[in-house]
């Protein structure tokens, strides 16, 4: 696809080099003498006619397509006539298809963009983009939030958004055969490629690679395998062909002198970092730990965090942290710690994990960047400004950079009340209902943040406490009590699932102070924060809902307290006897 003829810079039917699109040969025209008039005429024309097919997009009101295709979750409704003429890719898959719909009785045809996809990714923007040249034969300008970054000092000529958006539209063009609009995007990623940091280049090259474009691929092949890219990153990330080839322009000649004892060192050295890393991506901790005692190769010498950070699952990343063997503010060949790799990935589990092990917020790469700014140069608008209804999952990438802000700007915080021991038991049943009823009312309002801290909270206190695992009970009580167990090993397993939940809350407490501001306020006075909003007809209904759950939830806090009552009453009393028991049998 490199050598295509390059279009305009303004692509639309009024263009007359461009009526051609290169799909099945429907619009090439014949050219024949015209008065003056004419071409002003024409061009009136076709613009009446462009903009009356966009209305079959943009006018919801009246929708007379006759398929659908579902883009990220949301259907896109479209007129096979048009796309079939346009697109030789939607003439065969509509040829192919024709007839078996209806014959099924199923209504219009529905197609899933990623069944249609051999490879690369296409949002939901981008197909909207693209789908609007299919009717309209002009290239409408990108969206701002979805194709720039939400850091205030980017010029977003070049930043991950702004790349990524181009990708997507670059696949499209070339998966969907518009050839005209392949050699635009090509030209675009072409500019991007000397601009951009170069983690940046790699999903371009990878594009590149796909689409066949050949002249792009070699242009990023040489500005990756100039840069200081290690190795596995670029055998992770890229296909093994390109990957060869980078690694093949970067090899040195060696000479005989310098084949030395130190090279086969060196390479016994990579070989055992490969094993480890394999290790990881096995999820096979055990055999890390294992591995690391065979030899004298250590997980900071393998950067095995880093790695970890940036493929692993976040589990595994937490079972690497909780061996303590590993350096969390480690900098790697390039300067990059943990963190930033992290924020590269953009997994709010990994970011959380890492801060709750010291990793430093406020490190910065060699040219300037935190990992905060590096979470803001990769996240949209979009993505950045969307709000999660009351229950609904938070944006990932919206969570990292609140919780990375609010590591840089965070005190010292004073001892929590949770934080002290109880040792009655009715203060400690007491305790254990608040929390858990907090814990619970989490998950409700903020599943994904929840979500979060339980990890991590489950993580720091096991094996030693298991409460958040043990909390409830199989039969749905808040705590079951196993009829063998003594008072002082009740109170233990209690104690041990205290310590749990306000670690939970603890971790909340300083990840999501937002968060724990409302259970806070709920928990006092969850009227407050919710029962008098909206209409009084919608106050009602809320108020006459809540007065239903707080007696249900007092009538189950009493039922469980009874029980729990009995069952301790019973096994005092049989703890008791058997003492007495035992007792006489020693003095036999």
């Amino acid at each position: 696809m490199a050598n295509m003829s390059e279009p305009s810079s303004s692509l639309s039917f009024t263009s007359s080099s461009h009526l051609s699109n290169g799909s099945i040969g429907h619009n090439n025209l014949s050219s024949s003498p015209v008065s003056e008039t004419a071409p002003s005429l024409d061009v009136r024309s076709l613009t009446k006619l462009s903009f009356n097919l966009e209305s079959l997009l943009t006018d919801t009101a009246s929708n007379f397509s006759d398929a659908e295709i579902v883009v990220e979750g949301k259907p896109v409704g479209v007129h096979r006539c048009i796309l079939s003429v346009r697109s030789k890719f939607f003439h065969d898959l509509f040829k192919r298809d024709k007839g078996s719909s209806e014959k099924e009785g199923k209504g219009k045809p529905k197609y899933t963009m990623d069944d249609l996809l051999p490879y690369g990714k296409i949002g939901h923007e981008a197909f909207l983009i693209f789908l609007s040249y299919l009717y309209t034969g002009k290239l409408k300008p990108f969206p701002m939030e979805v194709s720039t970054c939400v850091h205030t000092d980017c010029a977003h000529d070049a930043c991950r958004p702004a790349i990524n958006f181009a990708v997507e539209l670059m696949y499209a063009s070339f998966i969907f055969q518009l050839p005209e609009l392949v050699s635009l995007f090509q030209r675009r990623l072409h500019n991007f490629v000397d601009k951009a940091l170069v983690e940046d280049v790699i999903p371009i090259l990878v594009v590149a690679f796909h689409c066949q474009s050949t002249q792009l691929v070699d242009q990023c092949v040489d500005r990756i395998a100039r840069s200081d890219v290690d190795d596995v990153s670029i055998e992770k990330e890229l296909p093994f062909e390109v990957a060869e080839n980078v690694k093949l322009i970067r090899r040195k000649p060696v000479s005989d002198d310098e084949e030395s004892m130190d090279v086969e060192e060196d390479r016994l050295l990579a070989k055992r970092i490969k094993r480890i890393h394999k290790a990881l991506d096995s999820d096979d901790v055990e055999l890390v730990k294992l591995l690391l005692t065979e030899s004298n190769v250590t997980l900071d010498d393998a950067y095995a965090l880093h790695y970890a950070a940036a493929y692993c699952d976040p589990k595994v990343v937490q079972e690497v942290l909780n061996l303590r063997l590993a350096d969390v503010n480690l900098r790697n060949s390039r300067g990059y710690t943990v963190l930033h790799i992290a924020a590269m990935r953009r997994e709010p589990s990994v970011l959380v994990s890492l801060l709750e092990k010291g990793a430093s917020a406020s490190d910065a790469t060699r040219d300037g960047q935190t990992a905060v700014s590096i979470c803001k140069r990769s996240t949209r608008p979009k993505d950045y400004h969307s709000k999660a209804e009351q229950g609904q999952a938070a944006n990932k990438d919206k969570l990292c950079i609140e919780v990375l802000e609010r590591e840089m700007r965070r005190t010292p915080m004073g001892v929590d009340g949770t934080a002290t021991p109880h040792t009655h038991d009715e203060d400690l049943q007491m305790k254990l209902s608040y929390l858990e009823s907090r814990v619970g009312l989490a998950k409700l309002f903020f599943p994904t943040e929840a979500k979060l801290a339980m990890d991590i909270a489950s993580a720091v206190t096991a094996p030693k406490f298991s409460g958040l695992a043990a909390s409830k009970g199989s039969n749905g009580n808040l705590r079951e009590v196993d009829l063998n167990e003594t008072p002082a090993m009740q109170k233990k397993r209690l104690l041990s699932q205290l310590e749990a939940l306000k670690k939970t809350v603890e971790t909340g407490r300083r990840f999501f102070p937002n968060c724990s501001e409302v259970l806070d306020k709920f928990m006092e006075d969850p009227d407050v924060v919710y029962l008098d909003e909206g209409t009084p007809e919608e106050q009602r209904m809320k108020w006459t809902r809540y007065v239903e759950l707080k007696d249900d939830v007092q009538k189950a806090f009493t039922k469980d307290k009874a029980e729990n009552r009995n069952v301790l009453s019973s096994s005092s009393s049989t703890t008791s006897a058997r003492d007495g028991a035992n007792k006489r049998l020693r003095k036999l």
